[in-house]
Parts: C-alpha cells; sequence; structure tokens
C-alpha cells in the first residue's frame, strides 16, 4: 500500500516541478521521497515491518546506552585509631600498687593494730616530743592503734600517663604509754598528709604493665597529735603487672620513701651520770653513760617491696571473683626510733625515775608482712577488695590489718 501511494504521488510531483506548484505541496512530496528513501528496501510490501523499530544492521545502529543504575551507597569505614588504653583486666591485688596505667576513683578503709614504734624513721608519724626538738606528740607510745581512711583520684589523658592525689583522714588510739610525766596524748583524728604524685608507663600491652610512679607527700596533718611527719616524702617505685594466663596474674613493686628534712637529735659532747636534760639538741632526755646513736637524723630512707599473684577463681558474664596473696616488706636504710630506757645511775646518786626516753638507731630494721584476700569485680567499671594482713618478723608497723576498698574505673 505504501507503493501505491508513493506511484500517485509521483506524478503530482513531476507536474508540480514543471509548473511551480505551490510550495505547500512541494515540501509534502520532499518529505515523502526522503522517508522513502531512509526505508530499507526490504521493508517494502513487508507485513512484518513495524515503524519505530529499526531494521538497519547492528553495525549501523547506534549504541544502546543503558539506563543509569543506581548505585549503592557504600559504608564508611570509621579511620582505626589507637585505642586510648588496652584491653587488659585490672588489677586485683589490694596492698601492692597498681601498674595499671588508667582513670579511677577509690575509696579504702584500713584498721590496724598494734604498732610498737610509731615515730620509727619518722614513717608514720613524727619524732616524740619528748626528744628535744621533736615536733611529734609526747610521751612514748607503746602500742598504737589507727584507722586510715583514703579518698583517692586518677586520670589518665592517655594509656601511658596518668596523675593522682589523696587525701588521707587518721584516727589513732594510744594503748600504752610509756615514759615519765603526764601524756598529752589521747585518741585523736583528722587530715593525714595529703599525697599526689604520677604514673608513667614504660610498657604497656594487653599483657603486661612496667610502670613508673612518683608519688609524694606533703606536712598537712597535726603532728603534734600525731597525723602527720611534719616534712616532706617523696616514693619512687617501679610498678610491674604481668597477666601469665586467662586467670592468673602476677603484680610487684619496688621503691624508696625518702624524707627531705625531718627532725634531728645532735649527739651530747659529754656524757654524765646526770639526769638533767643538756642544754640544745639531744638523742635523749638526759646525759648517762650510754653510747648515743651515730646518726643525727631522726627521719630516715624506708626501701619498700612486695609480690602478690591472683588467681580468678570465679567468672560471669557481669562478676568475677579473684583471690589473692602478696607478700609485702619494708628495710628500714636510716633514722632513729624513740624507746624507754631504764637508767643505771652511780651509787649514792637518785635518778629521780628509772626510765628515760631515748632515741635509738632504727637503721637495719626489717618489716615482713603476709596479706591475704579478694577482689570482686561487678561489671566493667566497680571492683570491691577485702583483705587481711598479719606480721611475720618481730619488728611491726602493725600486727594486723584489715582492709576494705571500693573502686570504679573509668
Amino acid at each position: 500500500m505504501t507503493r501505491a501511494v508513493l506511484l500517485m504521488l509521483f506524478p503530482l510531483t513531476v507536474a508540480a516541478q514543471e509548473k511551480g506548484a505551490n510550495p505547500v505541496i512541494n515540501q509534502l512530496s520532499m518529505a515523502v521521497v526522503v522517508q522513502q528513501s531512509a526505508l530499507p528496501a526490504s521493508s517494502y510490501g513487508d507485513s512484518s515491518f513495524e515503524p519505530g523499530i529499526s531494521t538497519l544492521p547492528a553495525s549501523q545502529q547506534a549504541p544502546k546506552v543503558p539506563p543509569e543504575q543506581k548505585s549503592r551507597p557504600t559504608p564508611s569505614k570509621k579511620p582505626q585509631s589507637e585505642p586510648t588504653k588496652p584491653r587488659i583486666p585490672s588489677s586485683m591485688v589490694g596492698y601492692i600498687d597498681n601498674a595499671i596505667v588508667g582513670s579511677q576513683i577509690r575509696i579504702r578503709f584500713d584498721a590496724a593494730f598494734h604498732n610498737d614504734a610509731p615515730d620509727r624513721a619518722e614513717f608514720f608519724y613524727a619524732q616524740c616530743s619528748c626528744i628535744p626538738n621533736g615536733p611529734g606528740p609526747n610521751p612514748v607510745v607503746a602500742d598504737l592503734n589507727f584507722q586510715q581512711l583514703y579518698l583517692h583520684g586518677e586520670f589518665a589523658p592517655t594509656k601511658r600517663f596518668s596523675f593522682f592525689t589523696e587525701v588521707p583522714v587518721r584516727w589513732i588510739q594510744p594503748n600504752v604509754i610509756a615514759g615519765p610525766g603526764t601524756p598529752n596524748l589521747t585518741n585523736e583524728g583528722g587530715i593525714s598528709d595529703l599525697a599526689a604524685g604520677f604514673k608513667l608507663a614504660a610498657l604497656a600491652s594487653s599483657d603486661r604493665y612496667l610502670t613508673f610512679q612518683l608519688q609524694a607527700y606533703f606536712p598537712s596533718g597535726n603532728a603534734s597529735i600525731g597525723l602527720g611527719t611534719h616534712h616532706y616524702n617523696v616514693e619512687p617505685a617501679l610498678l610491674y603487672y604481668q597477666r601469665l594466663s586467662d586467670r592468673v596474674a602476677l603484680e610487684a613493686q619496688v621503691g624508696d620513701s625518702h624524707p627531705i628534712g625531718g627532725s634531728t637529735c645532735l649527739r651530747p659532747g659529754q656524757l654524765s651520770a646526770s639526769l638533767t636534760p643538756p642544754a640544745g639538741d639531744s638523742c635523749n632526755t638526759g646525759l648517762q653513760p650510754v653510747q648515743p646513736p651515730n646518726s643525727e637524723e631522726f627521719a630516715g630512707d624506708v626501701l619498700f617491696y612486695g609480690v602478690g599473684p591472683s588467681y580468678v577463681l570465679y567468672r560471669s558474664e557481669n562478676v568475677k571473683i579473684a583471690p589473692a596473696i602478696e607478700l609485702v616488706g619494708w628495710r628500714v636504710l636510716g633514722g632513729f626510733e624513740t624507746k624507754n630506757v631504764a637508767v643505771k645511775t652511780a651509787p649514792g646518786m637518785s635518778s629521780g625515775s628509772d626510765d628515760i626516753q631515748e632515741a635509738v638507731s632504727a637503721e637495719g630494721t626489717n618489716i615482713v608482712n603476709l596479706k591475704v584476700g579478694a577482689r570482686t569485680a561487678v561489671g566493667a567499671h566497680s571492683s570491691f577488695y577485702v583483705g587481711y594482713g598479719h606480721q611475720l618478723a618481730h619488728a611491726v608497723w602493725y600486727k594486723e590489718i584489715v582492709r576494705a576498698e571500693y573502686r570504679y574505673s573509668f
């Protein structure tokens, strides 16, 4: 049918060209010719041909543009940064200082019994004022019970460094008073010497910590009633934590308590049997025919050390219970302690008293304690510790001690 239409229009086209026909008819005929030339020869008379569908060879067809596919947004990955501290179980011991650097708040309470030399090397409190120029309580206390409450805060801006401060509150009860005179020491209580310091970890991994700790004490407690030492003190120490297995850990410490300042007692230049106190400072309350101590510094260095394993005995999703046993010791490297000494006077001389207070050397004193306890960790932040300590050596800071502690780590 298409061919018939073209044959009918062809004479009209020729006639229009010859006679100058209407321009509209000319344009119509030209459009038909162009359409005819665009159709492939095989389409003429083909009933299967459909307009709009190209029958050109594939090589002559325009390339098909695939429809734009919706791209799926790829999830953005957060850059992996180094954690602020390694994932490591917290310290499970109760008496050895914690080597793990981290932010925490700790409340600790100690109840200790039977300190027989509380002014030894001015480690616990200041030199007895019964010795000339002594800033501590009077007279000599041969048996003392005490309690201390510690409020401790530590902040760690990185996994290797932290700084901390501690506020102690102390209560003392003298049980046995030795020496002449009217005692002015009774049950006392109040703020003790404040402490502050920092930790710096040389090793910090998921299995071990090796940490340097420097702690300083400030003479804020009232030394005259046994609440402080009346001098500054610094304690450098090395702390170590090692996780041996999924349940077992070992912790240790070693350090030195070094006094800055402290009391002194000068050796008397002339020995005598008289019990009259000498002029100036002296290491005893009266001259006697007894060789005085060699050291003149009442305060002395104290080396301290400790080691203790812990074992996670029970573990659930939110609770862990770990018993721990610790061996903690001190060795006094210098200084004095005040003792009540019986005096032997020459025949025919009246002593006026049978005893005097004398500063005797504390150098070489060894103190060793065994501590047993258990820590219960609840959740990811809280833990509780309860422990008991007992003397193993003759010399003591206390014969027995009970400790309770709450710690919140963050």
